[in-house]
Parts: structure tokens; C-alpha cells; sequence
């Protein structure tokens, strides 16, 4: 039996990176979406901050915001070297991977924009040559020792032949006027990306589904303390000064610090898929895009819903710059 054009295969990995280590979880990666792509799945999604891995010692290793604390500064340099520049040879790569499977991969990085990290979505098209991307708005708490705020320039979705594509990162999702800014897009396909999908986000993540009429994927990783340190420990000449951060992680080795917990929303809120906690695998649905329409008939937040005669959003979509240069 063929497969209906209404009908949308997708994969959420659920895998760990090799952590801090860029040039080998693009090599995982490459594994990874190419067994989706095998399976059917035409959009192949990985949680926040997947290259090369979520920032987990700014909540768990003491020491860390301390002014000058030689040991945090040293892992920062290894971030900063293993994270994604654009244009660059490892991006490069990923769209070479995209393009090879003729699937979109929806990515979290960390990226390097002159001299600032971001937290940032990349949408990787299947013609292996176009892209777009997201960047984090907001950093969220501690998170703001290592990443930049973002503008509006790339509060957008992306135009796709099943229909609109789009996504939040983390808290992004508890922002009301970000969430319109989105719906008002129209997405049928919702990339929510969490470090780990726990329960206050799989409420934020079902209320979007909901609120949007879009079906939603959460997607968030499952990693050890023990992933934190063999990652580390693959890099070719690793810092035993910026170890220590991440060896003063509290617990074992085997200690849980990121528990997985992806799942695929329906627009009624519903799970397509439940959440899965605690175990790395590839997380594959097929939707049925013809809910969306379903769903419309009592809920258009960007439509019938809306009051634009009472409430109005103005969104700036301008890139900010300090120095704009002027030519006489």
C-alpha cells in the first residue's frame, strides 16, 4: 500500500552526541539520519543543542559562574572550538548529508557568529544546497553565560511541499508573543527542542499542538554523566583543566542527566507517539496532516479565533547590527 500524500513520516533522534566532540557527532549524525532516512522518514529532527551536546555543567557542577574560575574558561574555549561556523567545512558537511538522503534534518548547535555562541535550529533542505535557521531569543537563566540573545531576523518558518515547517527552542515556548509570531505562519510541522522533554515541557510542548492546530515533535536527548566524559575524553587533545568542570558534575558515571523524553503531539493535544524516557532511539511517526484541518474547525488562533480588531502584534524582523557601515 503506497503511502497517502497527506501523510508525513518523521524521526526524532534521541541518541547522544558525542559530547563536546563536533567532527565526531557529525559522523554519529550521519549514522543516525541515514537509518531514518532508510525507515521513510522525509524530516529526521535532533534535540537543543545537539552538536556537540547541551551545556548540563551550568546546572550541575559547582563553581562555574565564578569570576575568572580557570577551569570553567577553559571549557568554554572547547566549546567555542567545537561549534558550527557558517559558512564552514562541518556545516558543509551536514548539508552534504542532508542532500545525500534527500530528507530535512532539523539540527541543534551551538553556534559561532564572529565572536558569540548561540543557541540556534538549523533547518537542512533535501536539495543539499538551501537552508534556514533559528536562533535561541532568549537564553534561559544560566544559560546566559554562554549564549547571545538573538533577534527577530529568524523567528520564521520554513516553506516546505508538505506545508509550513517551524520551531522553538526550549522556554522560547513559554514566550505568548513568540508562540503568535509562529502560529501566525501556519505551521503544520512544530520542532519543539528541549534538552529533555520532562513533564512541564511536555505541557508546554501538548498546549502548542493545541494552540497552533499543528502537530508538534518534542524532541530532547537522553545522556549520562559517563557520555559527558568518554565525549570529552575523544577529543584529540583534551583540557584536564576544563575536565574537572564536567567530572564535578554531582554522581556516577551512570547518573541520568538528560532523560530523553521525546514524543510526537497531535493537534488535539493527544500523543501520536507517548513520551519515551531513558533510552537512546531513533523515534519515528507517521502523521496525518489531514487533523490539522479537522482541528481548524474549532480552533484558528491566526483566524476565526483571533480578535485582531481588540489585539495587535507588531514583530520586528530586522537583523541587529552595532556598526552599520554608510557610503556617501
Amino acid at each position: 500500500m503506497g503511502v497517502s500524500q497527506n501523510e508525513l513520516r518523521v524521526s526524532i533522534i534521541q541518541h547522544p552526541p558525542v559530547y563536546m566532540n563536533l567532527e565526531a557527532s557529525i559522523d554519529k549524525a550521519s549514522t543516525l539520519i541515514g537509518k531514518a532516512s532508510s525507515a521513510g522518514s522525509r524530516v529526521i529532527v535532533f534535540p537543543e543543542t545537539w552538536l556537540p551536546g547541551y551545556p548540563v555543567w551550568l546546572d550541575s557542577s559547582p563553581h562555574v559562574a565564578l569570576w575568572g574560575n580557570e577551569p570553567t574558561k577553559k571549557l568554554y574555549r572547547a566549546l567555542v572550538n567545537n561549534s558550527l561556523t557558517i559558512p564552514g567545512p562541518y556545516f558543509e558537511r551536514l548539508m552534504k548529508i542532508a542532500g545525500d538522503n534527500k530528507v530535512y534534518v532539523v539540527m541543534g548547535c551551538h553556534e559561532l557568529v564572529g565572536n558569540t555562541l548561540f543557541n540556534t535550529m538549523l533547518y537542512l533542505k533535501p536539495d543539499g544546497e538551501t537552508y534556514s535557521l533559528h536562533r535561541k531569543l532568549m537564553p534561559t537563566f544560566t544559560e546566559k553565560l554562554i549564549w547571545g540573545m538573538a533577534d527577530g531576523s529568524t523567528l520564521s518558518a520554513v516553506e516546505t511541499e508538505f506545508g509550513n515547517m517551524g520551531g522553538l527552542i526550549c522556554w522560547e515556548h513559554w514566550m505568548p508573543f513568540g508562540r503568535a509570531a509562529m502560529h501566525e505562519q501556519k505551521e503544520v510541522l512544530h520542532i519543539a527542542q528541549w534538552p529533555a522533554v520532562k513533564d512541564l515541557h511536555q505541557l508546554a510542548s501538548r498546549h502548542y499542538a493545541f494552540e497552533g492546530q499543528c502537530f508538534v515533535a518534542a524532541a530532547g536527548t537522553v545522556l549520562t554523566k559517563k557520555d559527558v566524559l568518554s565525549g570529552f575524553d575523544s577529543l584529540k587533545d583534551p583540557d584536564p583543566c576544563a575536565r574537572e568542570v564536567l567530572a564535578a558534575i554531582e554522581g556516577e558515571e551512570d547518573e541520568m542527566l538528560q532523560n530523553g523524553g521525546s514524543s510526537f503531539i497531535r493537534p488535539d493535544s493527544n500523543y501520536v507517539t507517548e513520551p519515551l524516557f531513558e533510552k537512546c532511539e531513533i523515534i519515528t511517526a507517521s502523521l496525518d496532516l489531514q487533523e490539522i484541518v479537522e482541528g481548524h474547525l474549532l480552533m484558528d488562533t491566526a483566524g476565526h479565533y483571533s480578535r485582531p480588531d481588540i489585539f495587535e502584534l507588531k514583530v520586528n524582523t530586522k537583523a541587529q547590527k552595532n556598526i552599520c557601515s554608510t557610503h556617501n
